[in-house]
């Protein structure tokens, strides 16, 4: 018996669950033929989010420094990987690239602070940027600054934060394999209460670090079961030093098929395509926007990624629209006087993915 691609469709339209049995197929069965399932899953995203594509710009606002033994991370305890350490920027500093943000077309403007998680204090002084970024640049907001309590995340809330991004990165199963200084619950337990305190949560994955289908399946249903309206997919970037490097197990075919998985299984979620999509998807980018309606431009936390103007001119060809951008957002900037190449904190992973 063939697939029937425009079944998935009407499933995830309904907003009914998909039996496991469907989602396994997705991931692995060799008849799915992938350009047909990425077509019927961007049914469901043109449901839902028409042709906009949001543009999300991270600030690694505070570098490495982190007492955590994450095995995928160049900031953890555990990493040789030759980042330049930094305590948090200058809140004037922050406030500059909100605006530079906004004045290029991001849709999001991400600030992320390694660490186990805020203290009291620390929580207060992000609460204080926060607000001068709402009242100051008037962009919308999103933190990840780890491990938060309910306390925290209604003081960040009352600053006038959108979203705390909290990933759960792998599955309960998997999460010992990759990490032991937090648990899988510490996770839940701060999206919890960023729900609590009235907060949008923004939660997703890493994929390639070694875990099975089964780890990926249990994330996007739990991710279902949470409710979380915006989930970034993220593709593990191999960084010389990081205890965890390459498994091997991701190819464009197979990246594009975990993008549909989601989309099936969280219909009405941001799907955002996040780290290693260049070097991973690589010629599937374009077709990754029909499940997925978001992405980053100019890099993550210390790896590079495609700058906004080529983004832009991936999004334009591929017949989608910027979400809040205006014509003069897709045009050229031969003027532009940084990029990436002149950071000395990010690093350049493109050797890895060679072969």
């Amino acid at each position: 018996m063939g697939i029937d691609y425009e079944a998935w469709t009407q499933t995830a339209l309904r907003g009914a669950e998909f039996p496991r049995m469907d989602t396994e197929m997705m991931l692995a069965d060799p008849r799915v033929d992938v350009l047909r399932m990425a077509a019927a899953a961007g049914d469901v995203r043109m449901a839902a989010f028409g042709k906009k594509v949001k543009i999300h710009k991270i600030n690694n606002i505070q570098n490495g420094l982190c007492p955590e033994d994450c095995g995928y991370c160049g900031q953890s305890k555990v990493s040789k990987a030759p980042i330049k350490q930094y305590a948090m920027k200058n809140e004037d500093d922050i406030l500059q690239e909100a605006h530079d943000a906004k004045e290029n077309g991001v849709y999001r403007y991400c600030m992320v602070s390694s660490g186990r998680g805020p203290t009291q204090k620390r929580t207060k002084q992000l609460a204080h940027i926060i607000k001068r970024i709402s009242h100051e640049v008037g962009i919308k907001t999103c933190l990840s600054a780890g491990i938060v309590d309910l306390e925290k995340a209604k003081i960040l809330k009352a600053a006038g934060l959108d979203r705390l991004n909290h990933n759960l990165n792998t599955s309960e199963t998997h999460t010992p394999n990759i990490v032991s200084s937090h648990t899988y619950q510490d996770r839940v337990d701060t999206l919890n209460a960023a729900k609590e305190a009235g907060l949008q949560t923004c939660s997703g994955m890493i994929v390639g670090m070694g875990e099975s289908d089964e780890d990926i399946l249990d994330v996007a249903h739990a991710l279902r079961r949470m409710k979380v309206p915006s989930i970034p997919i993220n593709f593990l970037v191999p960084i010389g030093g990081n205890p965890i490097y390459d498994f091997n197990q991701l190819t464009p075919e197979r990246c594009l098929r975990i993008l549909c998985m989601f989309r099936f299984v969280n219909p009405t979620a941001e799907i955002r395509i996040g780290g290693g999509r260049e070097g991973h998807l690589r010629g599937l980018q374009s077709i990754a926007l029909y499940p997925a309606n978001s992405l980053f431009v100019d890099g993550y936390l210390v790896t590079r990624g495609d700058q906004k103007n080529k983004v832009y001119q991936m999004v334009k060809d591929a017949g989608f629209e910027l979400e809040g951008a205006g014509d003069d957002d897709w045009t050229s900037n031969e003027s532009e006087k940084f990029t990436l190449d002149d950071d000395p904190n990010i690093m350049n992973p493109k050797t890895a993915w060679v072969g």
